[in-house]
């Protein structure tokens, strides 16, 4: 049995964090990280049937067409991650009266829509982009046991001879996406590996006032390949997707798009444009799926 303290359910019967009812979220599930984004992306369904809010996580679940799905807000972060991957997860196999974990896993579809800043000239502003892999140089994952695959091994390893942190208080994780989602997700979409970091700037190599312990952070990951892999972008949330994700047994896939190129110093003229765009070419692919 699973205590009181672990799983913290409200009076109602609702999981914590996300505050929501097993019954109140579908299994293909869109995130965000904005919670004013969610009303963006549920503005596209035919119908919604639950409207949710607690802190920064909104949920919205409805229908387009016959397909249920949900649009649930993260706030931004690997942290917030942690909270909504593993609650989401409750929600489908874990029995809150029992407190037990169900019998039979429950895998469900989570796709993240974001915006994110591009590290290569040839990556234009307003591009919609596939995280094949999340490289996360935040410590999220290193709680959790986990393991990698031949192909995740190989990359982490010439990364971090690459970026030069041995000796360094940063130990980068690495996660695939879902190939299956991947497999949808081909024409008019760009790809490359995601580097999450834990904050927006000196962990994303911008300096204010403050001098940076990796000032070189921009220049190596920028020109860091393996075979035909290279890291094209930043953001905050990829890689703690993917890791949590792969060992909750869950297909995730992070779309990004990108509002700015950081090697070009170009940002998007119409970023809610070209957000407008990134959700109705995923909603119409998803819905088919």
């Amino acid at each position: 049995m699973i205590g009181d303290s672990e799983l913290i359910l409200t009076n109602s019967g609702c999981i914590y964090h996300l505050d929501l009812h097993p019954d109140e979220i579908a299994d293909t599930i869109i995130t965000v990280g904005d919670p004013g984004r969610v009303p963006v992306v549920s503005k596209y369904f035919d119908r919604v049937e639950v409207i949710k809010q607690h802190r920064e996580f909104v949920t919205h679940t409805g229908y387009i067409g016959s397909k249920r799905i949900s649009v649930v807000s993260t706030g931004i972060g690997p942290d917030n991650i942690d909270i909504v991957l593993n609650e989401l997860d409750a929600l489908f196999n874990i029995d809150f009266n029992l407190r037990t974990e169900k019998p039979e896993h429950r895998s469900l579809k989570i796709i993240r829509l974001g915006t994110s800043g591009s590290l290569q000239d040839d990556l234009e502003v307003d591009s919609l982009l596939v995280s094949t892999f999340g490289i996360g140089m935040d410590n999220m994952l290193q709680f959790y046991k986990h393991d990698y695959n031949a192909e995740e091994s190989y990359i982490l390893n010439e990364f971090q001879n690459h970026i030069q942190l041995a000796g360094k208080p940063v130990l980068p994780y690495i996660a695939e996406c879902s190939i299956q989602l991947l497999n949808h997700f081909t024409e008019g979409f760009v790809q490359g590996i995601t580097l999450t970091c834990p904050g927006f700037y000196a962990p994303q190599g911008r300096r204010l006032r403050l001098p940076l312990a990796f000032p070189n952070l921009l220049e190596r990951t920028s020109s860091f390949k393996s075979g035909h892999h290279r890291i094209t972008n930043m953001e905050m949330e990829t890689a703690s997707i993917y890791g949590l994700g792969k060992l909750l047994g869950h297909q995730c896939l992070s779309i990004s798009n990108i509002i700015n190129n950081r090697q070009a110093k170009k940002f998007s003229a119409n970023v809610q444009g070209a957000i407008d765009n990134m959700i109705e070419k995923t909603l119409e692919i998803v819905q088919a799926i």
